[in-house]
């Protein structure tokens, strides 16, 4: 073997220059520097691959931008898990800020009950409490639009961007909120579903009112079936404890 060629540490594949041409992995990492923090930064907020042009598909066309990445290109959105994860944070950020967070959730009993602990965490949580949220409303969406052949997990891919842009929203009330001094908690909360349910629709038969209604009851009953769940949970630990 020649002495320039070495061996992929990842793949083993006989390498010939600075990268590996079987998986793609560079010979030599680059160290991890000011540069290197920057264009990570840069990465995610680049217009064309990132969460900016996430978030214009998002509004402008989520049922084409979804479709594409469930079945087509996978590289131009943000990684669905990632952006529900930063937009949630986005939005607990805001609010914490603006100190208004106790306005939209509030739990007078969060340190005494176990259901009160449980919504705490969901208030301290908001990016992994909306992928439970998600697994939710994905069941009704596939009980309401069987036809359509998406699996449980195309919904829930579905979900991670529809309900990441709902916290985006909620975000920017919120941020108005603070600067206002006016409560915007129902009205945010309203125009959230409403883009839920016209993301959804758009998805799935963007001509048809009956997606449109169907997505938001998918939308409300995920909602009202994740809390029975989390009340029975709490009910079932209670009594657990009691015993």
């Amino acid at each position: 073997m020649p002495m320039d060629m070495i061996n992929c540490k990842y793949c083993s594949t006989t390498i010939n220059g600075n990268f590996c041409c079987n998986c793609g992995q560079p010979v030599q990492v680059k160290r991890v520097d000011s540069h290197y923090v920057l264009h990570e930064i840069q990465h995610i907020l680049h217009f064309e691959k990132g969460i900016l042009y996430t978030v214009k598909e998002l509004l402008i066309r989520p049922e084409k931008s979804v479709k594409e990445f469930i079945a087509d290109d996978r590289s131009r959105l943000v990684k669905p898990v990632v952006f529900i994860i930063i937009t949630s944070l986005i939005y607990t950020i805001i609010a914490h800020f603006f100190h208004i967070e106790k306005e939209y959730i509030e739990y007078s009993e969060a340190k005494s009950t176990t259901v009160g602990v449980i919504f705490d965490w969901v208030q301290s949580h908001y990016g992994y409490a909306n992928i439970v949220l998600g697994l939710f409303i994905a069941f009704w969406l596939k009980l309401f639009f069987k036809k359509y052949g998406y699996n449980f997990f195309e919904l829930l891919i579905l979900l991670c961007f529809v309900v990441g842009m709902g916290m985006l929203i909620m975000a920017v009330f919120a941020a108005l909120e603070g600067i206002t001094k006016l409560d915007l908690t129902k009205t945010s909360g309203v125009v959230e579903a409403g883009y839920c349910a016209w993301a959804i629709g758009q998805f799935f038969d963007k001509k048809k009112i009956a997606s449109y209604l169907k997505a938001l009851a998918a939308f409300m009953l995920g909602i009202i079936t994740a809390c029975i769940a989390i009340g029975l949970l709490s009910a079932v630990i209670d009594s657990f404890i009691k015993s």
